[in-house]
């Protein structure tokens, strides 16, 4: 297995460790006060649990395209990966109360269809590359995520709800790219006629 593949299954690895930090509620739950912000630990651990896998992302698909180490296990491995991170963390954020259930709904419908797209046209021997819409989409999901972990901070000291603000970005952009791969690649979609 390279490199690339390895740093994949870490980031897969790393979901159930931050799933424990994030959902098991410690006896001592010690919190970290500065003022009004208060962050309780094991979710500060869950928070940079989340940012080490999300960061990994790039990490491999860099690694893989410079050496030329792109594999079909790489081709499988990587989506899947992140689909699990985001959906584990907003399935918890909605669990905790920190993210309305309609939100992770939308954002996790859309990756399955754009998903079930990318299915098609491999049985068609195409691939759906990621679009700028969808690059700007896990950027966003990724920022909007970690500050629902760090409840807001820094933006709580100057009373921004930045977290809320960057979660229905995430999913304004995460419709839009889901829209833009399916009119994109209408062509898969067509019926056979035959």
């Amino acid at each position: 297995m390279n490199l690339p593949n390895r740093i994949t299954l870490a980031r897969i690895c790393l979901i159930p460790i931050m799933m424990f930090f994030l959902l098991v509620d410690f006896d001592f739950y010690a919190q970290l006060h500065w003022g009004s912000f208060e962050l309780s630990v094991n979710h500060l651990i869950a928070a940079i649990l989340f940012l080490l896998a999300a960061s990994t992302d790039g990490i491999d698909g860099y690694i893989a395209r410079k050496h030329n180490l792109v594999t079909n296990l790489g081709k499988l491995l990587d989506p899947l990966a992140d689909k699990l991170l985001i959906s584990a963390v907003l399935i918890s954020l909605v669990e905790l109360g920190r993210c309305d259930s309609w939100i992770v709904i939308v954002i996790i419908f859309r990756e399955f269809a754009v998903t079930g797209l990318r299915q098609i046209a491999l049985l068609e021997g195409k691939v759906v590359a990621a679009s700028k819409w969808g690059k700007l989409k896990t950027i966003l999901q990724i920022v909007a995520i970690s500050l629902l972990l760090l409840n807001n901070f820094p933006f709580q000291f100057i009373s921004i709800p930045f977290d809320d603000i960057a979660i229905w970005a995430a999913a304004i952009v995460t419709i839009i790219s889901g829209v833009d791969y399916f009119v994109k690649n209408k062509e898969l979609l067509q019926l056979d006629n035959a």
